[in-house]
């Protein structure tokens, strides 16, 4: 690999047209509401019929792409999604995606999975590929989209799943969040914690699953220190962007780091999570668990929120049940704000629109027809009409107008 500096050029969120309130569903769910302290979310986001992983993916990429010179929008010459809420078992994401947004034609294009792993993986080809120096100046568009369309209604699972899509342009101009080349550590394993054994289902063991998270950030993280000489977890990183499944989670996992990689106490863990820890859960609070697109979300936050310096070094740790996970880090400079500002992720998600608890569940039932598999559906607005003409009406975003033979067919609103 050539020493080029390479990352995020651009970034971007979309999380949908509504949400629900996460107190509100405790109530209504009749589950124990003291047990909200220790989730600490707000809203999850929600989808709507006419939406699917291909509308989120390209309603969270358009706008950065529209700001692009033609020249710079074909040297996006690789489109990589990453998605578990597929549509074809072979047919790509991407391949919608590099049509709706009009690519260039000189473009390799692929989907990758593992659980909410697969970004930070796919970042890390990403990095590559525009290190690389075999197409000079090429850029990679990657997107991490989802929908939660397999709700576990009634459980303390259901807050946190989510719906949204964070995508990314890889090159070598990172103006946003730049990688530190080779500071690096992963861990990996066979484990049955969570996983999706059929379309539409998403089962496992909570518990399981949250002791192998906290097993992986350490031993991860360990193996980062082992390829960065003098790494600490407390001094090295201005600022920690975990993946957040929920942001007691992140909590619970930065103080048992704290204690076991520092020694530290009850206050320095406390002071020290307020300061470099929960500026990346400024949007995750706010949206739910994105799966891929999460640790991402956070990475925002941190841009969005935290009282940058002039270069920010940022650890980030990634983890997908299955499972792999990796610990790595980069730079963000103070100009990041500014450039991501533009997107106006915060005004998008006051934009969206409240769901009293029967209204959402309407809406669950209604995207429970849209299920794997489809063929030959066209999109019935009338159910959810108030919703689509309150959020998507004349606001350019693309919507799901119809399957036709197993061909999905979209519209701009």
């Amino acid at each position: 690999m050539r020493n080029t500096r390479v990352g995020i050029e651009a970034i971007n969120l979309y999380a949908g047209p509504t949400y629900v309130s996460v107190k509100d569903m405790f109530e209504a769910r009749k589950l124990d509401v003291s047990r909200l302290d220790n989730l600490n979310m707000n809203k999850k986001s929600v989808g709507l019929p006419c939406e699917d992983a291909v509308t989120y993916a390209v309603n969270a990429a358009k706008p950065f792409i529209d700001r692009l010179t033609p020249e710079e929008r074909n040297r996006i010459e690789t489109v990589i999604t990453v998605t578990e809420s597929p549509v074809d078992f072979g047919k790509s994401l991407s391949t919608y995606v590099h049509d709706l947004l009009g690519l260039h034609p000189n473009c390799r294009l692929m989907e990758v999975k593992q659980a909410c792993y697969a970004g930070a993986g796919s970042l890390q080809v990403a990095c590559a590929i525009a290190a690389s120096g075999f197409s000079p100046g090429s850029k990679v568009l990657l997107i991490c989209t989802d929908i939660a369309r397999a709700v576990a209604r009634d459980t303390y699972a259901e807050p946190a799943q989510a719906a949204g899509a964070v995508a990314m342009l890889i090159s070598d101009r990172p103006v946003l969040w730049e990688i530190d080349p080779g500071a690096s550590g992963r861990h990996s394993y066979e484990v049955m914690d969570v996983c999706r054994p059929m379309a539409e289902l998403e089962t496992g063991d909570p518990d399981l699953s949250l002791l192998s998270y906290l097993d992986c950030l350490e031993k991860s993280f360990k193996e980062y220190a082992n390829h960065v000489e003098g790494a600490s977890f407390r001094d090295t990183f201005d600022y920690l962007a975990f993946h957040t499944p929920f942001a007691g989670m992140v909590k619970g996992a930065h103080r048992r780091m704290m204690r076991r990689m520092q020694g530290a106490g009850a206050a320095e863990i406390e002071e020290d999570f307020r300061k470099r820890v929960a500026p990346s859960l400024h949007y995750c609070t706010e949206v739910g668990n994105i799966y891929a697109g999460t640790v991402f979300l956070a990475l925002c936050g941190v841009i969005a929120s935290a009282p940058l310096g002039p270069s920010n070094r940022v650890g980030m740790f990634s983890y997908g049940s299955g499972c792999s996970s990796e610990f790595f880090s980069g730079l963000v400079p103070a100009s990041a704000r500014q450039i991501l500002d533009t997107m106006d992720i915060a005004g998008r998600l006051s934009r969206r629109v409240r769901l009293d608890v029967p209204r959402y569940d309407e809406i669950l039932d209604l995207n429970a027809e849209w299920c794997f598999g489809l063929k030959d559906k066209t999109v019935d607005r009338a159910p959810f009409g108030d919703l689509y003409e309150r959020f998507f009406q004349g606001q350019g975003l693309l919507t799901l107008t119809a399957i036709k033979g197993f061909h999905r067919e979209y519209a701009w609103s």
